[in-house]
């Protein structure tokens, strides 16, 4: 279930925090206007916008979207990957060194 969802699915329950955000005269007619359109309150016409931005920001953040090309080389990447170099090998000998002298 993505983010939006879980926002969106929560219901109604108690309210307890606030956002304030000050705006020109001229964003808040737009605001005015658009909510009056939609047949909503301004409060919830704000709140839907921002969840809905929200959601994409994280969504942007936390999905990689690779084209066919890069996705490819990803895959391949993945399925054959380079040989360990020298200096990882010699971490992966201090880390066993380590964790099984414990």
């Amino acid at each position: 279930m993505g983010s939006r969802n879980l926002l969106v699915a929560e219901g109604p329950s108690p309210k307890g925090e606030r956002l304030e955000v000050r705006v020109t005269s001229k964003q808040k007619r737009m605001i005015e206007r658009a909510a009056e359109v939609r047949g909503t309150s301004m409060t919830d016409l704000i709140v839907a916008s921002v969840l809905d931005a929200a959601a994409r920001t994280i969504q942007e953040h936390d999905v990689l979207v690779l084209n066919d090309a890069a996705s490819r080389a990803f895959a391949r990447a993945l399925l054959n990957p380079p040989a360990p170099r020298a200096k990882a090998k010699a971490a992966w000998r201090r880390y066993r060194k380590n964790v099984t002298a414990r």
